[in-house]
């Protein structure tokens, strides 16, 4: 039995019937902690291991592992599933789980928590990896496939939220090109690829970033390094339109909500409001409207305030004038 919870803890708490087989856990035995309610049954074969402890898979890529292990040996995490394996953000929360499975074997399936939605997708060998025991598309072939699904903010978000995090290297925003070609939405997909940039920290920033692009008033500088006339460094702040001594900040609620948070943010715009500048904020409701954002900040650039604050763009590590 101590094999049996040592191999669960390894798979978020979750073990198949033949893996059960394999560790001889007899299947009366396995029926027993059914009945009894320590163990629950997710899906034909898949079982959640001290269920009256953990309640249910309690992550997202619990969930798909159990969606993989349900498929079987040939299952691969694809699409949403596979961006949640490799920690990818910019997509919404998924009540459905993808997986391609051969053939056959490509049925819709259900677990007690979600559908999988089974795919045929033609991967190569060089398509696939592993992830903590998880079979799931490399990063670079579920970016692909998302672009060719997602609408432009969540694909860019993705795309962004891929370079951040070091997952996808310019090589391989290179290839992406490749891996599209021939597929429907190719043509508008291969656009979304260049307005990539690593440098956004999260979905938020994003968005705001392609609404005031598409608007004709982009920021001057991402991540900008804000110093005053000293040399202290203030902040980074998200997005700068330098001239204007304008600071564009994203507002996600799942951190600047937090007292501690409240506090830091005010010190900070405090400092940052005394050298002259000024802020506007933008939260994810913000950038459902096209307009919202670039509309806020045409009328902060319309005031020009003067000052002799220093900006410095950490990407280059050198002054902007």
């Amino acid at each position: 039995m101590l094999a049996v919870q040592r191999l669960a803890e390894r798979q978020d708490g979750l073990i198949t019937a033949a893996q059960c087989r394999d560790l001889e856990l007899s299947t009366a035995a396995v029926k027993r902690f059914l009945r009894q309610g320590v163990w629950r049954t997710l899906s034909r074969g898949v079982y959640l291991v001290d269920a009256d402890l953990r309640g249910q898979p309690d992550s997202p890529k619990a969930l798909v592992r159990a969606a993989v292990l349900t498929g079987g040996p040939h299952a691969v995490a694809v699409l949403e599933s596979a961006a949640a394996v490799h920690g990818l953000h910019g997509l919404r929360s998924q009540d459905r789980l993808h997986v391609s499975l051969p053939g056959a074997l490509a049925v819709p399936r259900r677990l007690s928590e979600a559908t999988v939605v089974p795919h045929q997708l033609t991967l190569a060998d060089a398509d696939v990896t592993v992830v903590d025991g998880i079979a799931v598309t490399t990063v670079r072939r579920t970016v692909a496939d998302l672009l060719l699904k997602l609408d432009r903010l969540a694909a860019v978000s993705v795309l962004d939220s891929a370079l951040h995090q070091g997952l996808l290297t310019e090589e391989d925003l290179a290839e992406l090109p490749r891996l599209l070609f021939g597929r429907r939405g190719a043509t508008v997909a291969r656009t979304w690829i260049e307005q990539a940039d690593g440098r956004a920290e999260s979905p938020l920033e994003t968005r705001a970033r392609l609404r005031c692009a598409d608007a004709g008033v982009p920021p001057d500088e991402l991540q900008a390094v804000i110093a005053d006339g000293s040399g202290r460094v203030l902040a980074r702040v998200d997005m700068l339109w330098r001239a204007a001594r304008l600071i564009g900040e994203a507002d996600g609620g799942e951190f600047h909500d937090r007292p501690d948070a409240v506090f830091r943010d005010r010190q900070r715009q405090n400092d940052l409001v005394n050298a002259g500048y000024r802020i506007v904020r933008f939260t994810w409701a913000d950038t459902l409207d096209p307009q919202l954002i670039p509309h806020t900040v045409r009328r902060a650039l319309a005031r020009v305030p003067q000052g002799d604050h220093e900006v410095v763009d950490m990407n280059r590590r050198r002054p902007v004038p």
